[in-house]
Parts: structure tokens; C-alpha cells; sequence
């Protein structure tokens, strides 16, 4: 599947190749500098105040390096968006600059477009009263492509897609995961080099997000991935690397393991009994304490056992003294779980719990 995507010809006989000013950025695919946008905006239905400014993105910078996938989360209004519409010259920035493949997005604006393949979350941007396939035929012609290639792109597009079957039905009969996979499709047509991905498993169904993550993860190396999502196991599952943005900042980034790193004192043991642990607590918290163990949650089960979470940095120190508490009252235990922190741990730590 790679190697199709690989083997498409280039929109013109030169490829294109960025100025001889920007080569310093020839190791990365997205380079960010202090981005800013501000919007103007007016109070009231008869607009008689005085407009204000907002500030959608503030003072972002972040690099892609090619051939990974780079993820943007946060809330619903945290600039993410807005950053995606300016670098792919949809917005003019307020200040800072962008390069996407080497082409600055303020004065080359043509060619950073001819990198670039979009997908918006949503229905929009499909002819539903077409095909599948003469969807992407006709957007095919629109990108200049040439005629003798067309029919096999779209082949090797609709195999990638997991589409062939449906090639000839018309996209109004399209489930929503159907319509996102075709969405895709339609922006690796002319085989960019980069690819902007907005929520797109937004709204799908899990079997429809599975395939369409399925076919992100494959688009690298061949291509490189800038991904906005709310879904944190997409984010940890895909990305290399992952900018936290909330208020139009970006409050972290690292990769995932470094994301999730941060919040280690939110690793959780989980002893489980059919018996009530009588006892057991007040002796589990007086041995953990000496090893920085505070937190100890006591839960009586339906079966009339117990559950006992401890937080703790150290799981195997911690275990172990755990362990030793248990055995020495006699409880039987039926199950033990170290459960790491997940991704979505660190997103609402990171922020203070409060992305809004």
C-alpha cells in the first residue's frame, strides 16, 4: 500500500523544492515561530460597543520533523484549529512566521498548498450525489493530475481506504466512518508531502475510528501528520510527539511516555479480595508511608470483597511492602493491577484540570 502511495508522478515535471533561504528547515516538514492570531471582535446584536480583541493562537512554536505524526490537543476553542487554518493559508497570521516544507505560508502561499492535503472533521467537502470514485476523479481533475493516472490513483486510494466495494455507490448512502475514510482518500490524491488531519475520527462509530486510525498510521513515513484530536488513546496510539494547547498557548509538549511521565505519582496498584479487608488499611498506610504513599482508597465489591487503590510513585517498592501487608493478615487476594497513567492523566494535570 505504501509503495502506491509512493509510486505517484508529481503534479508537474520538477518537483517542487524550497528556496535556498529556508534548507535550515530541511529536517522538518512544519516549522512554527511565534504564530499569532487575533480576531476582532464586536459586543451586543446592534454592535454599538466597542470591538475587542481575541486572541485565538498566542506565541506558538513547534517543529514536525518528516515522516511523523505530530498531535494537537485541547479543548474545544484552544486555538488548534485556527492554527491548522494558517498553515495551510486559510488565515493570515497576525505575526510570526510558518514554513510547511520549506515554503512560508505568508508569501508562498501557492506552494505550501500544492504540500498539503486537509481533512475537517464533518459531511462537507464531498459530492454526495457522485460515487465514490467519481468523487475523487473529479477532485483529481481539479488537482491537474494527469488523465492516464487518474483511474489507477483512485484504485490504489480506494484499496487504501478499504473502499474498493463501495466504489460505485453514491456517497449519500456513506455511514459517517465511510465518508471520513473517503475524505482522506481525497486529500492524498496528488501524494502530498504533508497532510493536516482535524478530528477525523470525530463521530465515528469504534470499528470506523479503528480503520481510520489504521490508515493514518500507515501514511508514515511516506508522508508527515500534523493531527488535532480529542481522543486521548488516538493521540498516544499515533503520535511521536504532542503539543498540549490551551487559551491559544501551548502549556506542554513532549512525547507521549514524556507527557504521561510527568503525572508517575498518579500510577495506581489495585489489590483485590473476595474478603473484607479488616484491618488491612490503617497497617497498608502506616508501612507505605515511609515510602511516600499517602493516598489509599478503600471500595467494598458486590461479591462482598474489597478493593484497595494506592497511589504511588514506585510500583515495585510499593507492591512489594503491599504485598507483605497483605500475606501477613492472612487476606487471599484474587487479583493484582498496576495500572499506569494514561495520556489523558497528564492532558488534565498538565492544564490544572481545567481546559476550558
Amino acid at each position: 500500500m505504501t509503495a502506491a502511495l509512493a509510486r505517484h508522478e508529481p503534479l508537474t515535471d520538477t518537483p517542487l523544492q524550497p528556496t535556498p533561504a529556508h534548507t535550515d528547515a530541511r529536517d522538518n516538514a512544519i516549522e512554527v515561530r511565534h504564530l499569532r492570531r487575533e480576531f476582532t471582535a464586536r459586543r451586543g446584536m446592534l454592535r454599538r460597543t466597542p470591538p475587542r480583541s481575541v486572541t485565538a493562537v498566542d506565541d506558538v512554536s513547534f517543529s514536525v520533523p518528516r515522516g511523523t505524526i505530530f498531535g494537537l490537543l485541547g479543548p474545544n476553542g484552544a486555538g488548534k484549529t485556527t492554527t491548522i487554518k494558517m498553515l495551510s493559508t486559510l488565515l493570515v497570521p497576525t505575526s510570526g512566521t510558518a514554513l510547511v516544507n520549506g515554503f512560508d505560508v505568508l508569501h508562498q502561499e501557492q506552494q505550501v498548498r500544492r504540500q498539503l492535503g486537509v481533512v475537517l472533521g464533518g459531511d462537507r467537502g464531498l459530492y454526495w450525489k457522485l460515487t465514490a470514485r467519481s468523487n475523487l476523479a473529479y477532485f483529481a481533475h481539479l488537482y491537474g493530475m494527469p488523465r492516464d493516472t487518474i483511474e489507477r490513483r483512485c484504485d490504489e486510494l480506494l484499496d487504501l481506504v478499504q473502499l474498493r466495494d463501495r466504489a460505485g455507490d453514491r456517497v449519500e448512502g456513506f455511514s459517517r466512518g465511510m465518508k471520513q475514510r473517503l475524505h482522506l482518500a481525497k486529500a492524498l490524491l496528488h501524494n502530498p508531502p504533508v497532510l493536516f488531519l482535524d478530528e477525523p475520527t470525530i463521530g465515528l462509530d469504534p470499528a470506523s475510528a479503528v480503520d481510520m486510525r489504521r490508515a493514518i498510521g500507515e501514511l508514515v513515513p511516506h508522508h508527515t501528520v500534523l493531527l488535532t484530536t480529542h481522543d486521548m488513546h488516538e493521540a498516544d496510539q499515533l503520535c511521536a510527539d504532542i503539543a498540549i494547547v490551551n487559551h491559544g498557548r501551548i502549556v506542554a509538549q513532549g512525547t507521549p511516555a514524556a507527557l504521561k511521565a510527568r503525572v508517575a505519582d498518579q500510577r495506581r496498584i489495585v489489590l483485590s479480595t473476595r474478603t473484607p479487608l479488616n484491618g488491612v488499611t490503617d497497617a497498608l498506610r502506616q508501612r507505605l508511608r515511609p515510602l511516600g504513599v499517602d493516598t489509599l482508597l478503600l471500595q467494598h465489591t458486590e461479591d462482598g470483597g474489597s478493593d484497595i487503590t494506592v497511589y504511588c510513585t514506585d510500583a515495585a517498592r510499593t507492591l512489594d511492602a503491599a504485598l507483605d501487608v497483605v500475606r501477613s493478615h492472612d487476606v487471599p487476594l484474587s487479583s493484582v493491577r498496576v495500572i499506569e497513567p494514561t495520556l489523558e492523566d497528564a492532558f488534565l494535570s498538565i492544564a490544572g484540570g481545567r481546559l476550558t
